[in-house]
């Protein structure tokens, strides 16, 4: 997303993604990604007063393709939750909990402080995030299949939608390069839906998804701001479409008063503009701001 001296978003582009740089063809593929970018915003040949770029991973291995590809006067080269936090809030002091394929929850505070919790990955965290709740939801369709757990109709819903023979199957599959961490995050939407339909086990994991974000969140928060300070606390992610979890999680944030709870203001690109703008140095409300897919 560029932007011009007014603050109007006057460009923006999308590209394939560009991280796990450090294999073989990781330079070509940041390459190609930056290239597509600029070149659907049409600025391929732009020079910028400032750029910020937030990527998955972080910033030390792409920082030299950064600055090879965008000629620019200040560079912010950071990870992703950190643009995420600047849209969501608008630049402003807050926290967001992002949870989409994993989970991460990141807050700045007025002074500029920053801290983050969980983020761990698949094996060791992600706590609250897509993959995690449809490992919960296999766990229970196992567990029912087997006979040492209650029914539940998560176990036939999700044999269904993988085309699989039975769980057990379906948890073969799972470990195969068939499903990477993303395709089976995916089946989220299955487990919301089942709990709509009034399946216990399904609401259950639902609402635990949401205690472990709300967790995430608090400690975050507690690193940066004291429990008397109001904080905007903000989300995003495809797990918060879920009603039933973002209206449990909104219910456990605000049980603090200090803490309100609201929709993201801006997406990530949004985020990055708006840090651009304070690297070079300003602060612009931003206009005419496309929406973000």
């Amino acid at each position: 997303m560029i932007g011009d001296e007014s603050g109007r978003v006057v460009g923006i582009g999308r590209g394939g993604p560009c991280n796990h740089v450090g294999k073989a063809e990781g330079r070509g593929k940041f390459l190609r990604a930056m290239n597509e970018c600029l070149r659907e915003a049409g600025f391929e040949d732009a020079q910028f007063e400032a750029a910020c770029l937030g990527f998955s991973g972080g910033a030390a291995d792409k920082d030299a393709y950064v600055r090879e590809r965008i000629e620019a006067k200040h560079y912010v080269v950071t990870y992703d939750a950190f643009i995420a936090l600047a849209g969501a809030t608008g630049g402003e002091p807050g926290v967001v909990t992002i949870a989409g394929t994993g989970s991460i929850a990141f807050g700045r505070n007025a002074a500029g402080k920053s801290a983050r919790s969980g983020g761990w990955g698949y094996i060791f965290g992600d706590e609250g995030g897509g993959f995690d709740l449809v490992r919960q939801a296999l766990r229970a369709a196992l567990r029912s299949e087997e006979g040492w757990g209650p029914k539940t109709l998560l176990r036939d819903a999700l044999v269904s939608s993988a085309g699989a023979t039975s769980a057990n199957d379906l948890l073969h599959r799972f470990y195969t390069d068939e499903y990477p961490r993303e395709r089976v995050a995916a089946f989220a939407k299955l487990v919301d839906r089942i709990a709509r339909d009034g399946d216990v086990l399904a609401r259950e994991i639902l609402l635990a998804a949401a205690q472990q974000l709300a967790t995430l969140t608090n400690a975050a928060r507690a690193q940066i701001f004291d429990g008397r300070s109001p904080c905007r606390i903000s989300f995003l992610g495809g797990v918060f479409r879920s009603e039933i979890l973002l209206t449990r999680y909104r219910m456990l944030m605000e049980l603090e008063t200090c803490n309100h709870v609201a929709e993201p203001i801006y997406g990530p690109a949004a985020g990055a503009l708006i840090e651009a703008y304070r690297a070079a140095g300003v602060t612009i409300p931003l206009k005419d701001v496309p929406p973000e897919k």
